[in-house]
């Protein structure tokens, strides 16, 4: 293993800001593996540190190929992370919708930049994401339509699920779209949690990760068990919101099969515990997502089932 500075930059209230990466194998560039961009991304980050473990075992044990080359970044935003600040503690931008970056601009276009001068001419690319809304996804890959996805080796993963979206206009500055462009075959991983870490959750991740490298021959070693995939679109996703603001009680969890009437979560009120609404399962589905925050406001998205 060979450890990279990715980036350096001088701080003045506290020690330097550093991107650190972690090289194995040869130089040729096979695939780049990018932990948390966001200070919030503690699941993300704790997935890379095991990948990274994980990888120094198998190098260890003889278990990596001679002919490709892996580079894991753990985190790009440690500074936010050490506040727990979702994005970039000065000026509150995200680094994730700064990419391809740009070396004169402002500190999250230059953060953007240097991450992905590292990554850019990678054949395989995985991101460890989180989703914009506060809760708890099954863990899935994720795949944006840009005219350039590549959704045939998808299911190398081994994750119960195979998303695929339409990008919105914004998503032309994240990580994954920009890799597409540029010509790496890139994946978004979501990890099941974002701010606490659930171990079940991120040990089927970093072993969905290990397998993925396993199917292009990067890697040698077994990782447990793979589920079979299944692939659908963004638009068979059902949103269910709150018609109340209050207390959120949750009566299901991800992954869980309901049906149509069964209660998913109650939300009371905040002051004297009366149930201002019961929400229930408006069709036969599976709970795809939920919303994990214990205080939500009306019209809240709660909950996403696959049916």
């Amino acid at each position: 293993m060979e450890t990279l500075e990715i980036m350096r930059m001088p701080s003045p209230y506290r020690g330097d800001f550093i991107i650190r990466g972690y090289h194995f194998g040869p130089r040729e560039k096979s695939i780049a593996i990018v932990g948390s961009l966001r200070g919030d991304e503690v699941q993300q980050l704790y997935v890379a540190s095991q990948i990274v473990k994980n990888l120094r075992i198998m190098e260890a044990d003889g278990n990596l190929s001679p002919e490709h080359g892996i580079l894991v970044i753990p985190t790009a935003n440690p500074f936010s992370l050490n506040v727990m600040k979702r994005f970039w503690t000065m000026d509150n931008t995200d680094i994730n919708r700064m990419f391809p970056g740009y070396g004169d601009g402002e500190t999250t276009q230059r953060i953007a930049e240097a991450i992905f001068d590292a990554v850019r001419d990678y054949h395989w690319g995985v991101q460890l994401a989180s989703y914009y809304m506060n809760g708890n996804f099954v863990p899935h890959v994720r795949i944006m339509h840009t005219g350039y996805e590549d959704t045939s080796h998808a299911d190398a993963f081994g994750l119960p699920y195979v998303l695929l979206y339409e990008p919105r206009p914004y998503d032309t500055t994240v990580l994954n779209y920009n890799w597409q462009v540029f010509g790496t075959s890139a994946y978004s991983v979501y990890c099941g949690s974002t701010d606490i870490i659930h171990h079940d959750m991120a040990k089927l991740t970093w072993q969905s990760v290990l397998r993925f490298t396993n199917s292009i021959g990067a890697t040698h070693a077994k990782v447990g068990p793979a589920y079979r995939s299944e692939t659908f679109d963004e638009s068979r996703l059902l949103t269910v919101k709150s018609a109340e603001a209050g207390i959120l009680y949750l009566h299901c969890s991800v992954g869980q099969s309901v049906r149509r009437g069964d209660c998913l979560a109650q939300i009371l009120d905040p002051l004297n515990g009366e149930t201002l609404q019961r929400i229930e399962a408006p069709t036969d589905a599976s709970v795809f997502f939920a919303h994990t925050k214990p205080l939500v406001y009306q019209d809240s998205r709660l909950f996403q089932l696959l049916s």
